[in-house]
């Protein structure tokens, strides 16, 4: 527990959590707390904080807080958010998501609340949609909101012992769970068959993405239908489903490394490229550098990668079958 302001203040930027500005505070004795944890590609943050308001205006947005959406949950006192045009008055259990990318007005009592930063690509939120739901109250005492809720409560202190691969498919379920209570907040009509199947088989590719034969056959067979019409349902899409797969990998990949001393070919392993030479080919095609740079910056060496015989194709065979 802090009690000294500017400690607690240093503590939360290196939490993670996109910069607030404070405006004021309890003048009482001050205590607060900041907890962090990651889970795979999701991110949660336990706060203790004493009664006070704070804010993010446009000179204090990065440009990393573009790549997340913040679902912030109040688990002890109440709070207001403003955001856009929305307000959300919040009390225990209650949820609002968040864009950290743009201003943002917090107000609270002495509370307890835990932020979740997802990142955008994994929570898919049309831009329609994310409009009518930055800044809007989300009652967490029914309905999916409720397991969100009940879940994250407990979460920020207690996520240990996870292998990688765990924490990844852990994430991926809850990161599940916030998209069916934000659509569930939308009150629209249940999607339809092709966007609700599409749906389910993205979650099933990023619960799976570290298997080397994670492909479109069998990722049609899973879902019992046929390769044809797997195409056919990510015809309209920006990528097709080997395309996908083989950027998630690579996303996955760059993550890795940039947080990890692990060599390219370690990484470029784990998350199904065969061929490390190959591996790294394609890593500079599609980011523009070496991933080797990565890794140099976390230690002071270099990691060489053997060169790929001819014919082979070291991205796990991901072939439009």
């Amino acid at each position: 527990m802090f009690t000294d302001i500017e400690a607690f203040g240093e503590t939360l930027a290196a939490s993670g959590l996109p910069p607030v500005l404070s405006r004021r505070h309890d003048g009482g004795e001050f205590r607060a707390d900041v907890v962090a944890r990651d889970l795979g590609p999701l991110k949660l943050i336990q706060l203790v904080t004493p009664e006070g308001e704070c804010f993010r205006d446009a000179r204090s947005t990065r440009a990393a807080d573009e790549e997340l959406w913040q679902i912030d949950l109040v688990t002890r006192g109440r709070a207001r958010v403003e955001q856009g045009r929305g307000t959300a008055d919040l009390s225990s259990a209650d949820l609002v998501l968040i864009d950290p990318s743009r201003p943002v007005r917090f107000a609270s009592t002495a509370s307890t609340h835990v932020t979740m930063l997802v990142p955008r690509q994994e929570l898919r939120l049309r831009p329609g949609d994310a409009a009518r739901l930055v800044g809007v109250g989300i009652k967490g005492d029914r309905g999916p909101a409720a397991l969100v809720s009940s879940l994250a409560q407990g979460m920020a202190r207690s996520l240990t012992g996870f292998r990688t691969n765990e924490a990844d498919r852990s994430a991926a379920a809850v990161i599940e769970l916030v998209a069916v209570a934000l659509e569930a907040q939308l009150g629209d009509a249940r999607p339809a068959p092709d966007e609700a199947l599409r749906d389910r088989i993205l979650g099933y590719i990023e619960a799976r993405l570290s298997d080397r034969d994670l492909t479109p056959a069998g990722i049609a067979a899973a879902h019992h239908i046929s390769v044809r019409r797997l195409h056919k349902l990510f015809q309209d899409q920006p990528l097709t489903v080997a395309a996908l797969i083989r950027h998630r990998r690579l996303e996955r990949c760059r993550a890795d490394l940039a947080r990890s001393d692990r060599t390219v070919a370690a990484v470029a392993a784990r998350w199904g490229f065969a061929d490390p030479a190959h591996f790294s080919r394609l890593f500079k095609a599609t980011y523009g550098y070496n991933a080797a740079a990565l890794t140099s910056n976390n230690r002071a060496r270099t990691v060489m990668v053997p060169t790929a015989r001819p014919g082979q194709d070291g991205d796990a065979q991901i072939a439009e079958r």
